[in-house]
């Protein structure tokens, strides 16, 4: 049988892997006024491996931190207490469960926060194709609130039972309008300098560190996206610059998104743009962005990364790392029932070729 990197063995920090796929953080949508539903625990279940990877949708921060409806929450005892079996359902499969943490900032629903006005710093302009009101900027004191309630987050995830945290600095998000100069029109300590619009995100990630430990925290960055109109003048320096900070602090791992897929003579193909963070960070590299069997492989290879991280075919796959040993045929996803809200279509439902 032919050799694939992808199934091999990795060391991430204190945490012994049996193969570098990696479950992506994916939005569903199953959840009821914040709080994870008990049969979260199948979903994820059913895509735990001994010594897998598995990243948690992402998780709000607080009350007014959620772009969307359904979403879950980490910032109550009672969301504590839901996602408490279903951490312990995922580690009876031997899998190493992170907790994927956001603040979604101006890309946040407004009628959904219902007359919230806390949310994110002034943008340049309205947010694709979204209809977004023009949001307030943040004040210091909402820094210092938000950076805090990322810390306490963080508390909250493991005392859930989660193995770490990521912090969801990508997808243009309220950490990334801090980052990017296409959006952060700061004149403030937060604004101007690579240095001034990366220090929120560094503080996060600090009060993170100071909290759980370094070895227990991601970041997710995506400075070659360009989403939610968070476009950025020089993406090298961005990269190069938030991978040796986040190197310093030597969390357990960078977690980065390729650009857009391609079409290069008919065929779709991934950029892999990310070789300057990659050179940069000296800790466990994760990228994310389309990739297939074959592509995972030879990047792994290649050296270009540790581990890649696969988000729709996870989700259409269940037993995907199973699959990929046998080279078996990949059940389609669903695109129209990412989102529904049902229980169990496109959600727990797709089938298990190997158990």
């Amino acid at each position: 049988m032919e050799a694939q990197p992808l199934l091999t063995p990795y060391k991430m920090g204190k945490f012994q892997l049996s193969h570098r796929v990696v479950m992506a953080p994916m939005t569903r949508l199953r959840s009821h006024e914040n709080v994870p539903q008990p049969n979260a625990a199948l979903y994820y279940t059913q895509r735990a491996t001994q010594g897998g990877l598995l990243i948690s949708e992402p998780a709000g921060v607080s009350d007014v931190t959620q772009g969307y409806p359904k979403t879950p929450g980490i910032w109550t005892k009672e969301h504590v207490e839901a996602w408490k079996p279903i951490v312990d359902a995922v580690h009876a499969k031997g899998s190493i469960f992170f907790c994927q943490m956001w603040h979604c900032g101006r890309a946040s629903d407004w009628w959904f926060l219902e007359g919230y006005k806390l949310n994110v710093q002034t943008p340049l302009s309205s947010s694709d194709k979204l209809n977004y009101p023009t949001p307030r900027t943040l004040t210091l004191e909402d820094i210092s609130q938000i950076v805090n309630d990322f810390r306490l987050a963080a508390r909250n995830a493991i005392n859930a039972g989660f193995d770490g945290i990521e912090v969801h600095a990508a997808n243009g998000l309220l950490i990334e309008q801090f980052l990017k100069d296409g959006l952060n029109d700061r004149t403030d300590k937060y604004g101007g300098s690579l240095e001034n619009r990366a220090r929120f995100c560094l503080e996060i990630v600090q009060a993170i560190i100071d909290e759980i430990g370094a070895d227990r925290v991601g970041v997710r960055l995506s400075p070659y996206l360009d989403i939610r109109q968070s476009s950025e003048s020089n993406t090298d320096a961005l990269a190069v610059y938030m991978a040796e900070a986040l190197s310093k602090l030597n969390i357990a791992y960078l977690h980065a998104v390729e650009p857009r897929t391609v079409c290069v003579d008919g065929k779709l193909k991934i950029p892999h743009a990310l070789l300057p963070m990659r050179k940069a960070f000296n800790g466990t590299f994760i990228v994310a962005g389309g990739y297939n069997r074959e592509e995972g492989n030879k990047v792994i290879e290649e050296g270009y990364t540790d581990l890649v991280a696969f988000g729709r075919q996870f989700l259409a796959n269940p037993d995907l790392p199973k699959r990929f040993e046998l080279n078996a045929p990949l059940t389609k996803y669903d695109r129209s029932t990412f989102y529904t809200q049902d229980p169990v279509v496109g959600y727990t439902d797709y089938p298990m070729l190997y158990a």
